[in-house]
């Protein structure tokens, strides 16, 4: 009864009430590195990642695994050109070899996203053209596509895609061929 309480006892004990508080409040998400953020950000200390580990240990409290959710479905791609390029991502002239990619950005602050399609020409590594859109969808691809021709009216490069559902579709294939274009598509599974 006459015990007098170490000083690092009564800090343990404040630890370990704060870890179950942000514990409780995460959901149990939180692993012992972000733990140990949280905890120093919003007490304004300098906890060891180690120190907040082993309370954690002690309390049995470890992060629940999220697992990441998918909606995608794998499918089997309408065309696929064969591999040309063999890796060679050097061109020794202009509009020989011809890179596109879309690229997925998320809008700070809203749930939006943006897609940038983009055709690049390996010469000099230049952006040919490139669309801005809410969607990514064949249009997207199609009107990437059309600008670049239009600002390159003659050129007949290999032309470069990853197996997105855009490139490999009938339809694509079909404007690459009226442009006399070759297409090589990357060899990867892909997802819709």
């Amino acid at each position: 009864m006459n015990r007098k309480i170490p000083k690092k006892e009564l800090q343990d004990e404040e630890l370990a009430a704060l870890i179950i508080d942000y514990n409780d409040t995460f959901e149990g998400v939180l692993g012992y590195r972000r733990m140990t953020f949280y905890i120093n950000y919003f007490n304004h200390k300098h906890y060891s990642e180690g120190y907040i580990h082993s309370l954690m240990r002690a309390l049995h409290i470890k992060a629940r695994i999220r697992l990441k959710k998918s909606n995608r479905i794998i499918i089997k791609p309408e065309q696929v050109g064969e591999n040309i390029l063999a890796r060679n991502f050097t061109a020794e002239y202009p509009n020989q070899k011809w890179c596109t990619d879309i690229t997925e950005f998320k809008i700070s602050g809203q749930r939006k996203k943006l897609y940038l399609s983009a055709i690049l020409d390996l010469y000099d590594r230049s952006i040919i053209s490139y669309v801005l859109s809410n969607h990514n969808n064949n249009k997207l691809v199609f009107d990437t596509f059309d600008r670049t021709i239009e600002s390159n009216p003659g050129a007949h490069p290999i032309f470069h895609s990853d197996r997105g559902f855009q490139y490999t579709s009938k339809t694509f294939k079909m404007k690459l061929d009226e442009n006399g274009m070759i297409q090589y598509v990357a060899n990867r599974k892909m997802h819709r």
